[in-house]
């Protein structure tokens, strides 16, 4: 592939790019979540039930808790202990607090009995549980699979109580009570007694995310409302915009015909990034916004070494095409350095964070990476497109050369 080949290639990857950003973004208003502080959500407040309640039981439990509002789809929600016997959940935007409260925090105890009502199996050995349609009627039930150690079990039991009935309960409550007709050694089985595929589904819920290590009551619950959110929208907003263009003419005033390059760069490194966020079903939250923010300021810092590194070649006597290549060639060990240690950050910030951490550093590195990519491709490749055409023709073009 010949050099002439290579700029066009990149040309058009920025164009499939920001297209395909496009697509996930439009319409703005709905694509892209929002979190508790801007949309409004509600706040649960959980204690267990148990006096005495051990350090890792309170781990577990937040574990499992978390695992099961992951598994109802809902999106960037906020889990932490409070004290020694308390946990707080905050859920952005659900349409149905009620049962998503009963949800989280049920026990869901799975156990099987025997005729005696002897519990001779629980569910620690579940693996999956799927709702769907099935059975003799083609009913909502749960088809569930069990680990190797549980499909021995189950397998030794149900050979046991051949014509005998085994009672299928959650939480003591029975959900079906059948008669075992054959072995089962597959280590699948199915669930019914379910009057819907959402009761169903619920439950199958529960299953999947395990059964919490101790139970526990909603001590609180409260709902945010999106007021502060909505005034929270409005400033940043307007404070975005009021930036965005100040660092516009700013860059316009200081380089000239590629400060202006550097803000279309700017524009789609926005596109590129709300796209990103769209795409991933990213929620956006004030500490996500002030991870956009600093990526845009690293963005725009990008293109000020880019351009200094090429004016400092001007003013050694180099031509104009050497000179940004060279420029370019000395600007970036120092971006990619400054980019990826701020990464290095991001990364721990999100691996070891929670909600609104998490969320910051999530915007965060997706910002830096789409500043990466706006700052050394798509920068370049517009200005080489340029000066191919002749429209960037001499050393004004990148402001006053000193030296």
């Amino acid at each position: 592939m010949t050099h002439q080949q290579k700029k066009w290639s990149k040309l058009a990857a920025i164009v499939v790019i920001v297209i395909v950003a496009a697509y996930f973004l439009f319409p703005i208003g709905e694509s892209i979540n929002l979190g508790l502080d801007l949309q409004g959500g509600t706040q649960v407040v959980l204690e267990a039930d148990e006096g005495d309640v051990s350090r890792d039981a309170m781990q577990r439990l937040v574990s499992v808790i978390d695992r099961r509002v992951n598994q109802m789809g809902l999106t960037e929600p906020n889990i932490q202990q409070e004290g020694n016997r308390r946990v707080i959940v905050e859920l952005p935007g659900i349409e149905d607090p009620e049962q998503a409260i009963e949800t989280i925090g049920r026990t869901a105890q799975l156990q099987f009995k025997n005729p005696a009502g002897e519990v001779v199996m629980t569910g620690e050995h579940l693996v999956d549980a799927r709702a769907s349609y099935g059975g003799q009627f083609n009913e909502p039930v749960i088809q569930f699979e069990l680990d190797r150690e549980g499909r021995d079990i189950f397998a030794n039991l149900t050979q046991e109580y051949i014509g005998q009935r085994i009672g299928i309960y959650l939480d003591d409550e029975q959900l079906t009570n059948p008669t075992v007709q054959d072995p089962i050694t597959g280590g699948e089985g199915v669930i019914t007694g379910h009057s819907s595929l959402e009761e169903a589904e619920e439950t199958a819920i529960l299953l999947r995310a395990g059964a919490l290590p101790v139970p526990v009551s909603v001590i609180e619950n409260r709902t945010v409302g999106p007021v502060l959110g909505e005034i929270a929208i409005n400033e940043s907003v307007r404070a975005g915009i009021i930036g965005l263009v100040l660092v516009a003419l700013l860059m316009i005033f200081l380089y000239r015909t590629s400060g202006l390059i550097a803000t279309f760069a700017l524009a789609i490194y926005g596109v590129i990034v709300l796209g990103a966020l769209a795409g991933l079903n990213a929620t956006l939250t004030l500490p996500g916004i002030a991870g956009l923010i600093l990526s845009i300021g690293m963005a725009v810092d990008a293109n000020i070494i880019i351009f200094e590194r090429i004016k400092e070649e001007i003013g050694s006597g180099k031509t104009l095409r050497a000179a940004i290549n060279s420029g370019f060639k000395r600007a970036f060990k120092t971006i990619l350095d400054s980019n990826v240690t701020t990464l290095i950050t991001a990364a721990i910030l999100a691996y070891f964070g929670t909600g609104p951490v998490r969320g910051f550093a999530i915007t965060l590195s997706i910002g830096i990476l789409a500043s990466m990519l706006t700052a050394i491709v798509v920068t370049k490749s517009v200005i080489d497109l340029l000066l191919d055409i002749n429209v960037l023709k001499g050393q004004g073009s990148f402001g006053q050369i000193r030296g």
